[in-house]
């Protein structure tokens, strides 16, 4: 399963696609909304830094979640920074075994995704792919022939929420990992705000797919 390509100086620049079974099938002529998802507090317990795979806990709603997204028809592809190789306090490969790992249980609850995408870099790197900044979203939407105006981004923090604006995305923020926190202390000072506030991501899903968002529409 190949989800993370890497560039000759470690960091991530290409997503890994969820399964190898068909990687040379040409993506839709039409352009396809797509649903983004944070990693860390979205898909996964907020741990902090991920320096141990056990230390990478799925929550309970995400695999139905993805699931009910895999069912519409709409690519799920999650956007995450991941600064901690950098940082010197894990290897990069951790990254990439964290993100398999993901994939198998995700494929143990019926769900998958269409890709991954990843920044390493240290904020002080100064890249574009270190969200708010859009470059990953840019970077799928283009990969994976994306219309990022019909697409949403779910996030546990209100870094999401603007990088949802920077790429021109709805956001959606939801209140687990650090999304209550965040919506009781944060929302006044944020220059952007969410679409939606969803207890989970089933929650947020579901919002989704209520507004009539398919693959063709």
């Amino acid at each position: 399963m190949r989800q993370t390509g890497k560039s000759s100086d470690g960091h991530s620049r290409k997503p890994r696609p969820a399964s190898s079974s068909s990687p040379s099938l040409p993506y839709p002529p039409v352009k396809r909304p797509a649903v983004f998802l944070d990693r860390d507090g979205t898909i996964n317990e907020e741990m902090g830094y991920i320096n141990h795979l056990s230390r990478f806990r799925l929550l309970p709603e995400a695999a139905p979640a993805i699931r009910r997204l895999n069912e519409a028809g709409l690519p799920v592809v999650v956007i995450t920074n991941q600064s901690g190789a950098a940082r010197g306090y894990f290897p990069y490969s951790l990254v990439e075994e964290v993100h398999d790992h993901l994939h198998r249980l995700l494929a143990q609850g019926g769900a998958r995704l269409d890709a991954i995408y990843t920044c390493l870099h240290a904020p002080e790197d100064g890249c574009a792919c270190r969200k708010p900044k859009p470059g990953l979203l840019l970077q799928a939407a283009q990969d994976l022939n994306l219309d990022l105006s019909r697409s949403f981004l779910v996030g546990d923090r209100y870094v999401d929420i603007q990088t949802a604006a920077n790429a021109g995305v709805r956001g959606i923020l939801v209140l687990t990992g650090y999304g209550l926190g965040e919506y009781e202390h944060l929302r006044a000072q944020s220059q952007a705000q969410p679409v939606n506030i969803a207890t989970d991501l089933l929650e947020a899903v579901e919002f989704i797919l209520s507004t009539g968002l398919s693959p063709k529409t």
